[in-house]
């Protein structure tokens, strides 16, 4: 049975267990969205992390996803601070996880420049500062509604050293997006013991090495244009030219595990074994949209 470190809460627990599923759902109907929140479920993840861009509330589809399952947590990977002032933000989490029955996990993120001030219009401040005061409102927060039984969980989109120490002093744990098992050892460290590490994962079941490289670079070539990742990518060695016209194949060889099963599997390990308490997979669909609902069925919790 896979598990992972437990939350200790007021009077309870989160248990994420040791696999969850990454999913953008802005391509599905709400309807579809929810059947596919319950084959989640039904497959034995314990969560669904859902991000916020340029399509649905994240907060708002937490609420119909929740409302739609009966054990699954549902995580914001992530609920962008610039959307919501902290006050709405803290009441959100608070109202969620009572609706819920504690099922939903608040992951927040500074976003990204062009996220924030080409289409939200507001400044993109410092974004460790910016964090940092904004867990600061959250945590003076009024909330005068009846209380969950569990007190709300936050990890955060922490890439950099200076957000993961964040993250360990005044969070639940981090959420990285796009990295390889090489970041979770170095966030690992950072963290610390008894903080989540929820990192996500893109894995892709396609063996030819370039249809699966093709199809890899797809999906990564709008993320490798944002300073965020890009910066993350060569504090670990990365060249600025391997990060060119999508990648090159040793960047896109370490950002998704493609291949076989068995390879997809192992890179999934590596995660584990550097200190991964929870690896989100993000299960690419070869040549058409939306997630490879067969792979995630193959790899469920059950199977390992």
């Amino acid at each position: 049975m896979l598990r992972t470190r437990a939350a200790k809460t007021g009077v309870g627990f989160m248990e994420l267990g040791r696999l969850g599923v990454w999913q953008s759902t802005d391509a599905m109907t709400s309807v579809e969205a929810a059947d596919f929140a319950r084959r989640v479920e039904a497959w034995g993840y314990r969560v669904l992390w859902i991000p916020e861009a340029r399509g649905r509330n994240a907060l708002v589809h937490s609420a119909w996803l929740l409302a739609r399952t009966t054990k699954l947590i549902v995580a914001t990977g992530i609920a962008n601070i610039y959307g919501r002032d902290a006050q709405a933000m803290a009441s959100a989490a608070a109202g969620l996880n009572e609706q819920s029955g504690g099922r939903f996990l608040l992951g927040i993120g500074v976003s990204h420049a062009p996220m924030v001030e080409g289409l939200r219009g507001h400044h993109y401040g410092k974004p460790v500062a910016t964090m940092e005061a904004y867990l600061a409102a959250m945590a003076r927060a009024s909330y005068s509604a009846p209380p969950a039984t569990t007190k709300p969980r936050i990890v955060l989109a922490a890439l950099g050293p200076r957000m993961l120490e964040l993250a360990a002093a005044r969070t639940d744990g981090a959420h990285p997006y796009l990295v390889p098992p090489e970041h979770t050892a170095r966030a690992r460290a950072i963290l610390g013991h008894g903080k989540w590490l929820c990192p996500e994962h893109k894995v892709l079941l396609e063996p030819d090495p370039a249809k699966a490289r093709a199809a890899a670079r797809q999906t990564l070539t709008r993320y490798l244009q944002l300073d965020n990742y890009r910066n993350n990518l060569l504090r670990l060695g990365f060249s600025e030219a391997e990060l060119a016209d999508g990648g090159a194949d040793r960047v896109v060889d370490a950002l998704v595990a493609w291949g076989d099963e068995e390879t997809i599997r192992a890179r999934i390990r590596a995660h584990w074994t550097a200190g991964a308490d929870h690896v989100c997979l993000h299960a690419l669909g070869p040549g058409r949209p939306g997630p490879d609902e067969g792979l995630l069925a193959r790899l469920a919790p059950a199977t390992w």
